[in-house]
């Protein structure tokens, strides 16, 4: 169990660090930067260790470019472009609303059956999202105001979300249909989606400018440099070959139900490294999230031999 808690407070470390770098690095750049990094490493080690994988079939190329577009562009650089004026806290918060909206993309394009208690659980989960949407949290939140009660920032959050939920539908495709190595479709998806990032840097932000603010120009290198390898190796190389592990371990379920550790991990490490304070309003949303995540997993945590 003490394993869980580690992972998911890796992943919550990904957002303070991620934010710790928008600090130096323009949201979209760094996104370039941090995946042509990561990804040349893992294609760098299958071409040294395991050439055979390099390869990608004629008819699973569309596959693979909905990799780079939803997998890997549009879900990082949503999400860190809304992380430059969200709280690293509430980023976290609402990607957790990944599980829900696996479960409504498997009713709708998987056919998977809902009955009446998942569909109250999935209402009340839902119910604890928007309690924290709109609330403006967070100084450059309230200047991006969009419509109603929705910001762009979390609009863009959204729309990261919705396409990472879909990204992974597709690498389960790859690797179950096509029977490709993860690192073969990360390796092939970060390095593509860093060019396509670069790509959109040089047309919305422009050339790459360092923010040194009070630092030193020296040191604000060092930083953006240390930080996307930090980040690099919490999330992508620990993180996730830890979440592999676990998956062996522990049903799916329970470990989608562990989730809201996250947010909670990053509330803490948001207040003693950013200096942010989560409203009382932030830890309802979380224990809203919790009971309608237990109510829909009830039944499936009650047959579970992890709990």
């Amino acid at each position: 169990m003490y394993l869980v808690i580690i992972m998911y407070m890796l992943f919550a470390s990904a957002f303070t660090i991620g934010k710790a770098v928008l600090y130096y690095l323009n949201p979209i750049f760094f996104i370039g930067l941090r995946m042509t990094l990561g990804g040349s490493m893992l294609l760098a080690y299958l071409y040294f260790f395991k050439r055979k994988k390099l390869v990608i079939k004629r008819e699973h190329i569309w596959l693979f470019a909905q990799i780079t577009l939803f997998h890997i562009f549009i879900a990082y650089v949503f999400e860190f472009w809304a992380l430059k004026y969200l709280s690293s806290f509430k980023t976290a918060f609402i990607y957790n609303l990944s599980p829900f909206l696996s479960a409504l993309f498997a009713y709708i394009f998987l056919s998977e059956k809902m009955n009446l208690r998942k569909w109250f659980g999935l209402l009340i989960g839902f119910l604890g999202f928007f309690l924290i949407l709109g609330n403006g949290e967070s100084p450059g939140e309230i200047d991006k105001k969009a419509f109603l009660f929705l910001s762009w920032p979390e609009i863009a959050l959204l729309v990261a979300v919705i396409s990472s939920v879909y990204g992974w539908v597709v690498f389960k495709k790859l690797t179950m249909r096509g029977g490709y190595s993860p690192l073969m479709i990360n390796g092939f998806g970060m390095v593509t989606g860093g060019f396509l990032a670069f790509a959109a840097s040089f047309l919305f932000e422009g050339y790459p400018t360092l923010i040194v603010g009070n630092s030193s120009f020296t040191f604000a290198i060092f930083a953006c440099l240390g930080y996307a390898l930090l980040l690099i190796l919490v999330a992508n190389v620990i993180g996730y070959n830890l979440y592999g592990y676990l998956l062996k371990k522990y049903s799916m379920t329970f470990l989608s139900f562990a989730g809201f550790i996250c947010p909670l991990s990053a509330a803490l490490f948001g207040n003693i490294f950013l200096g942010e304070m989560p409203s009382p309003r932030f830890f309802v949303a979380v224990a809203i999230v919790a009971f309608g995540l237990f109510i829909f997993y009830r039944q499936e945590l009650r047959c579970s031999n992890d709990i």
